[in-house]
């Protein structure tokens, strides 16, 4: 299994020739990474984690199996047609890849702002996805791509998360919204304290799952 991590939350999988790709949103290379995908997994509604318009482009040159909370039928639009729910508990099997499906709900922004749906993945019981949420897996996971920005975040949460999951090893997820002097200190901090191996990676890169 080969991974590549496209900008913000975007992660494209490759394995045993099918290919799978999780959160094409709008501040990724949602185009790119969804070129040839047999099955594209969303967590959640949210723009920057679905990008409508290139997943319908996409559709319509090559057919493909979406995965996702139930509630994105709505903002699919017509290419919900190609959507198959999935709930936190369940377990599939998507581009050849087995999955397991956590969390239920996305993280709160504010009291004022509504909760939408979002889960989490974890692929072939090693890599996991959590999507806008800091849900822990009942079982040892070996690459954590952890969410180390956001508005509804708090590093010393998400610092806590990562420790909590004690993953091999940890990437950065869900990073678009910070400039140079953010990325770096926050690259700094979370290699001092994750107590596993931290990288953030640059946007194409692909590395061995």
């Amino acid at each position: 299994m080969h991974l590549t991590k496209y900008a913000h939350s975007c992660l494209r999988i490759e394995h045993d020739g099918g290919v799978l790709v999780v959160d094409p949103g709008g501040f990724s290379e949602a185009a790119t990474a969804l070129d040839g995908a047999d099955a594209v997994l969303i967590t959640h509604e949210h723009p920057d984690h679905l990008d409508v318009a290139a997943v319908t482009r996409q559709l319509d040159r090559r057919p493909f199996v979406l995965h996702g909370p139930a509630a994105l039928a709505g903002p699919l639009g017509d290419a919900a047609e190609a959507l198959r729910p999935v709930e936190p508990g369940q377990s599939f099997t998507a581009a050849g890849v087995p999955v397991q499906v956590y969390g239920g709900r996305h993280a709160v922004i504010h009291p004022d702002i509504p909760v939408v749906d979002n889960v989490g993945y974890l692929f072939d019981s090693t890599v996991y996805h959590p999507g806008d949420s800091l849900v822990v897996p009942d079982v040892p996971v070996d690459t954590l791509f952890a969410p180390i920005h956001a508005p509804w975040s708090k590093f010393a949460e998400v610092v806590d998360f990562i420790r909590a999951v004690a993953p091999r090893r940890a990437f950065a997820l869900h990073d678009a919204l910070l400039n140079g002097n953010g990325l770096a200190v926050l690259d700094r901090q979370y290699t001092a304290l994750s107590h596993c191996p931290y990288q953030r990676l640059e946007p194409g890169t692909r590395i061995p799952g």
